[in-house]
């Protein structure tokens, strides 16, 4: 993994860009939760993304799931499988992520915007990523529904953000002024011309009215370091990001 592909932005929190789509590691002592994983041929880098850090796969206490998109769940059942990992995610996600039903573009959808500039190019690169692979996770499951933080490495704050999928949830770190937004915001994608602030192209979203609404919610975090699922670091308030993906979404 190229140190270049690796940016930490505050204490024990690290933003790791993929192939072209980013996870987060979180970590507290030895102990690290893994906020998603990538597409499944990520494996390799994810695992060399830990090492970066000093940590193994082993050390992963918890994987967290923003959505349950096979960019973002790739090697989540075998940290499952492998290492008894819990998987967690949002109650609403967990149909999508065992395949009890999906929430995700499908291929006609594709193939009828493929004459947007890049996206055959991206589907090419996440068809080779292992994008058409069978990532389902039989062992995800909710994590509590009780407010505030988490009990893991990194103390994440869950905040549903619905939109892009029924059960989406971007990730607070209060102490940190840090928000992991998912897919819900992200500052750039291969689909996309546009840099900084924004939407997944509509193509991408479950309901697009509630991923815009969720750029309500996500307006009212604290936050000054944004980390999206797709895209660089963002640094400037969440209610400023908000208010920018808002606008060119319009």
């Amino acid at each position: 993994m190229r140190q270049d592909g690796i940016t930490e932005v505050a204490a024990g929190v690290h933003l790791v860009h993929g192939g072209s789509t980013n996870w987060v590691i979180l970590t507290d002592g030895d102990a690290v939760t893994l906020v998603d994983t990538g597409y499944p041929g990520d494996r390799e880098p994810l695992t060399a993304s830990l090492a970066a850090v000093g940590r193994r796969p082993e050390d992963v206490a918890a994987v967290l799931v923003t959505h349950a998109h096979t960019d973002h769940i790739g090697s989540a059942r075998l940290f499952g499988a492998d290492h008894g990992v819990p998987v967690l995610m949002h109650e609403a996600e967990v149909p999508n992520a065992r395949w009890e039903s999906r929430t995700q573009v499908t291929f006609g959808e594709v193939l009828r915007n493929g004459w947007r500039p890049g996206v055959l190019p991206w589907a090419v690169h996440a068809a080779r990523s292992g994008g058409l692979a069978d990532a389902r996770v039989p062992m995800a499951r909710p994590f509590p529904t009780t407010s505030g933080p988490l009990d893991l490495p990194g103390r994440p704050v869950p905040v549903h953000t619905p939109g892009h999928t029924p059960g989406h949830c971007a990730y607070h770190l209060p102490h940190l002024g840090v928000l992991v937004t998912g897919d819900a915001l992200v500052t750039g994608h291969p689909t996309s011309a546009v840099r900084g602030p924004q939407l997944l192209p509509r193509m991408f979203d479950g309901d697009r009215a509630g991923a815009l609404a969720s750029l309500d919610v996500l307006e009212r975090v604290e936050a000054d370091v944004l980390l999206p699922g797709h895209g660089p670091v963002h640094r400037g308030t969440a209610r400023e990001a908000a208010a920018r993906a808002r606008e060119r979404a319009s």
